[in-house]
């Protein structure tokens, strides 16, 4: 089936998207095309949109994320710029998400199956399971006092294999701790 196409007139319906942040320069030519009821201002060109917003994430029934220039930044509005090939169809029913843990930066984040090519251990799963997973990721990393209950010669590894058995399966957590109690890691 051939992908959808998303221009200004239907991107901002259900559909998945990663934004990536640009410097306020690049607005200057550019007319402002529509602002929404929350404030959210939208530059349209022929190959993508500007969003220039103090929210990210969840936007009305979308789900777009912003890679930013400065994560330390204090600096509430960004502007994102994302080409029209990058949206992509959304829904609650079908498995279109799969999760990616880095462990060198200790984040994980989920990525559209249409996105780019799947890399080889990847699992689908819908909107909702993959929200739940994220959460529990997110708790492990943020709260790694969990460790100190497992024996395990090495945090970051101990880290990296949970993180990845949640990304890679379906198992519980309850269930790749007590694997882990049982090889040792």
């Amino acid at each position: 089936m051939p992908q959808k196409i998303y221009n200004s007139t239907n991107f901002h319906r259900h559909t998945f998207c990663v934004f990536q942040e640009v410097s306020a320069d690049e607005l200057q030519e550019l007319g402002l095309n529509y602002k929404s009821k929350s404030g959210s201002e939208y530059y349209f060109t022929e190959v993508g949109v500007y969003r220039k917003s103090n929210h990210w994430g969840r936007a009305a029934n979308c789900k777009w994320r912003l890679i930013p220039i400065d994560t330390t930044s204090k600096n509430r509005i960004k502007i994102g710029y994302a080409e029209w090939i990058s949206f992509f169809p959304d829904n609650d029913f079908e498995k279109l998400y799969f999760i990616q843990y880095d462990p060198k930066t200790k984040q994980a984040n989920y990525f559209h199956k249409n996105q780019s090519i799947l890399p080889e251990q990847v699992l689908l799963r819908t909107s909702a399971e993959t929200t739940k997973r994220l959460k529990i990721i997110r708790g492990l990393v943020n709260e790694p006092a969990w460790m100190d209950y497992i024996p395990h010669q090495n945090k970051e590894l101990l880290l990296q294999f949970v993180c990845q058995q949640l990304c890679t399966s379906n198992n519980s957590l309850v269930h790749i701790k007590e694997e882990v109690k049982k090889y040792n890691l």
